[in-house]
């Protein structure tokens, strides 16, 4: 079995591809096509760490991701990492290996721009990132290819990480995550945090919120009035199980995004929350991208 590592994965990953097979993921989970369980999750107490488990089967590739996330790590160790395996559906045959760090990371950009084309106002002029690590640069890339931003904010609790990523992105540091948020057209909320960030009424009748940094049903980084918009999500299983977000304020999920791909909902109007929690379909995805575009180059 080949195992692909994390430059491997980057040399055939590119947000081009990745965003249309993001788009058939998303389609495809919520109109049945592929099957998915909600992750499994084991707490690590010993070392303040979680390990979770990810499969789904789509037509004639399954797989599982299997990803820790260790926040405390230091010293350039990532506090995300994974391993994708990658079988036949139709023999049980074991495909491919690879490092899922950086398609975690990419993935998680990718179904966010799918957002942004969906839910953002087609004159979209500012966006709004609140962290800098390597979700928010993700996010500036993937976003740029969807929407032309005449302004990019970023705003950081550690000031240094956002000058650093200003220069990186060419984006105006704002000096509070209010000030970057207020007269934003889309937010993306990459920041990890336990209590809520966002404020509602910082946001604009038309915002679209893109929200990745809390996962955990005791996690939530929107405030109740930031809630109160069009709430959709990837899985609405996995949202009500996993999302302190959703959970927490009580508001009713308006559609799965790939309902909308479908046409079996409308794109709603006004303000949208998208909460996104990562599913595995989106891993099987990408990592089938990946190990296709593996075969063609060999």
């Amino acid at each position: 079995m080949e195992y692909l590592n994390e430059e491997q994965v980057r040399k055939r990953l590119t947000f081009e591809a990745l965003i249309p097979a993001m788009e058939r993921a998303l389609r495809d989970l919520s109109v049945g096509r592929i099957q998915q369980p909600v992750r499994t999750v084991l707490r690590v107490p010993d070392h303040d760490g979680i390990f979770a488990l990810m499969p789904a089967v789509d037509g004639e590739v399954m797989g599982a991701k299997f990803v820790t996330i260790y926040e405390k790590n230091s010293g350039g160790l990532p506090t995300h990492q994974a391993t994708i395996l990658l079988f036949s559906a139709q023999t049980g045959e074991p495909l491919a290996a690879m490092d899922g760090r950086l398609i975690t990371e990419m993935r998680t950009a990718a179904v966010s721009a799918v957002a942004t084309k969906l839910f953002a106002s087609p004159g979209s002029r500012v966006l709004a990132i609140l962290g800098s690590g390597a979700q928010a640069r993700s996010h500036a890339q993937a976003l740029r290819t969807v929407r032309d931003f005449a302004e990019v904010r970023v705003w950081s609790r550690t000031p240094e990480h956002a000058l650093a990523f200003g220069t990186e992105h060419d984006a105006m540091v704002a000096g509070s995550a209010e000030a970057a948020v207020r007269g934003a057209d889309v937010v993306v909320s990459a920041s990890n945090v336990r209590e809520p960030l966002v404020r509602g009424e910082w946001l604009g009748e038309r915002t679209l919120v893109c929200a990745i940094g809390a996962i955990g049903p005791e996690r939530r980084e929107l405030d109740d009035a930031a809630m109160r918009g069009a709430v959709v999500v990837e899985s609405r299983e996995a949202a009500m199980q996993e999302s302190g977000d959703v959970i927490g304020s009580g508001e009713r999920i308006y559609a799965e995004a790939g309902e909308v791909l479908a046409g079996l909902r409308p794109a709603p109007e006004g303000r949208v929350v998208f909460k996104s929690l990562g599913v595995a379909a989106e891993d099987l995805a990408a990592a089938g991208l990946v190990w296709r575009m593996q075969g063609a180059d060999n």
